[in-house]
């Protein structure tokens, strides 16, 4: 019988399944960070178990910690307490531990691709909506509860419920100047944010299989964005060439039995999905959200949408309500063009767009250029590996040059739980996944973008069209589409 890339990790990885019930599924790797684990280990120490197999489990904190003078005592006393949790649960349950400024701490969804924990083939968990990242790897990925992460650490499986299956293919090529994160933001807006609701997505079509690794994995981090259940790309040439001499993958003649068989699980041609959805990637220019929430997103050149309840956009009583309120938040007006939008902050980083390649781009626009005098910028590495690498290439010195600072890893400003918080009321360009109402400090005003329009952003003061930059020499250069 024909099946899907997702159906054939799936049906490896059952160990029972309960009559008119969940699947116990077994899980490769888990990994713990800060915030959904102290309750989990906690329930292992209450009834004297131990983790199950510890090598298959990797902690770090991320969320909570800060971005400047990691080598001093976390001022906050709640984030100071939730990592010094995960600290002494870690080296008490003996799990694979990277704490701050370890040589391998970072973002979790950063770490684990870069360093060939995640690879073809897995299932992986955490306890994070945005672990549907890892699936750009090949591999089944998917956010759990804290409940669950205790199941896993102890039994090293969990009871899920068997997913539909999407593909989304997106024919064509990705114009200049329009990368990834452009990608995922227009599929976002034409799915809604639950439009793939009960559903694992795989990616598929010219523009995602020209995608580069780190393209892939910002594309499936925003998939739990329009409700899917996780988002998943087959591993290819691209996905060999990546992994190869990471840490953490296989060597030698392992490497070789791996490549087999993570070719061996792509998509069969005559395989069924309970859904096909076609976008065309020539429709995409670089993509701004206008609302609180990622579906509400817009070409950069286009005017927010003016809703109706009898006109072209017909939309309920309450719909209308609901997106009334979300621009009233954001101090926008339907019918308004976001184009020259004075700006207070932009952000570069996070899960979604904090990789070496998210800083090569943003370097490369800068190189030569200044920072606007009005705005603040927060450039966070998602890890120390790619803190390394921008200090390799060089790329600091270019960022320093043009005025910026690089501040050390962790999650940053994506969300508002360690110090760098965007102050209410002020407008924030970021890379980040999210733009909820407080996602970024309490008031903030959240504009998600993509790392070329954050860096126009950042030297222009406003919402600006990075096409407008490039030139004839390097309007076609590949480096523009991430």
């Amino acid at each position: 019988m024909s099946k899907t890339l997702f159906d054939k990790i799936w049906d490896k990885h059952v160990v029972t399944t309960v009559e008119d019930g969940p699947t116990q599924l077994y899980i490769d790797r888990m990994y713990v960070h800060e915030v959904t684990s102290p309750q989990a280990f906690e329930g292992l120490r209450r009834r004297g178990l131990k983790v199950f197999r510890p090598e298959q489990i990797t902690c770090m904190p991320d969320h909570n910690i800060p971005t400047l003078n990691q080598e001093l005592p976390i001022q906050d006393a709640i984030s100071k307490n939730q990592v010094d949790t995960l600290d002494r649960n870690a080296r008490e349950f003996g799990v694979n531990y990277y704490p701050i400024g370890h040589a391998l701490n970072g973002v979790t969804h950063v770490v684990g691709p870069e360093n060939g924990l995640s690879l073809p083939g897995m299932t992986l968990v955490c306890g994070d909506s945005h672990t549907s990242t890892h699936g750009a790897m090949g591999a089944i990925a998917f956010g759990i509860g804290t409940s669950e992460v205790e199941m896993v650490l102890a039994t090293q499986c969990v009871f899920q419920s068997r997913p539909k299956t999407m593909r989304i293919t997106i024919k064509n090529s990705l114009k200049s100047g329009v990368g990834a994160k452009d990608l995922a933001l227009y599929v976002i807006a034409k799915m809604t944010t639950g439009g793939a609701t009960g559903y694992f997505v795989e990616y598929a079509g010219e523009a995602v299989e020209n995608l580069s690794m780190e393209g892939r994995l910002t594309l499936c981090n925003l998939s739990i964005e329009m409700g899917a259940r996780g988002g998943i790309v087959a591993p290819d040439e691209i996905t060999f060439a990546y992994l190869e001499g990471r840490e953490f993958a296989p060597k030698g003649a392992d490497w070789d039995k791996a490549v087999a068989y993570w070719k061996s699980i792509k998509t069969d041609t005559d395989a069924q999905f309970d859904k096909e959805i076609i976008f065309d990637a020539e429709d995409i220019e670089p993509r701004i959200t206008y609302g609180t929430n990622p579906g509400m997103g817009i070409g950069i050149n286009e005017a927010i949408p003016v809703l109706s309840r009898d006109g072209a956009f017909p939309v309920s009583t309450a719909e209308e309500q609901s997106f009334l309120k979300s621009l009233e938040y954001m101090g926008f007006q339907p019918g308004e063009k976001l184009l020259g939008k004075p700006i207070d902050y932009v952000f570069l980083g996070s899960c979604t767009n904090g990789r070496i390649e998210d800083f090569r781009v943003f370097a490369q626009f800068i190189k030569g250029k200044k920072k606007a005098e009005n705005v603040v910028a927060w450039l966070v590495p998602g890890s120390w590996k790619v803190d390394r690498q921008i200090r390799e290439e060089g790329l600091d010195k270019i960022l320093e040059a043009a005025g910026f600072e690089i501040r050390q890893p962790g999650c940053s400003a994506c969300l508002a739980m360690n110090d760098d918080k965007v102050p209410a009321g002020k407008y924030a360009v970021s890379t980040s996944n999210r733009n909820f109402e407080g996602r970024q400090g309490p008031g903030a005003r959240t504009i998600l973008a993509g790392p070329l329009v954050a860096a126009a952003v950042a030297v222009t003061g406003r919402i600006t069209d990075p096409r407008g930059f490039l030139n004839a020499d390097n309007a076609d250069n590949a480096d523009f589409r991430r």
